[in-house]
């Protein structure tokens, strides 16, 4: 497998920290795998559309908030707060 180091603000650091039990690999995996699931939809769509990229992209960005959001609350119902 892989290995991707991303970035994150030191606050959100700590909040991750506190919830040792959550696979945070896996959580950020899932989110990634969404995003290109997500971008490849997207260019399909846009392939036949007449919209243009900075519309395309705007879609794509809520898009990404409501499955983010979705993905959040599963792990919240799981995992708890």
């Amino acid at each position: 497998m892989a290995t991707l180091a991303i970035t994150i603000p030191e606050d959100l650091k700590r909040n991750v920290e506190q919830f040792k039990i959550i696979d945070w690999s896996a959580v950020a995996r899932e989110a990634i795998r969404q995003r290109v699931t997500e971008l490849r939809i997207l260019k399909a769509i846009s392939a036949k559309s007449k919209l243009t990229e900075e519309e395309a992209l705007e879609f794509s960005l809520k898009l990404g908030k409501k499955v983010n959001t979705g993905i959040h609350e599963k792990h919240v119902k799981k995992y708890g707060s």
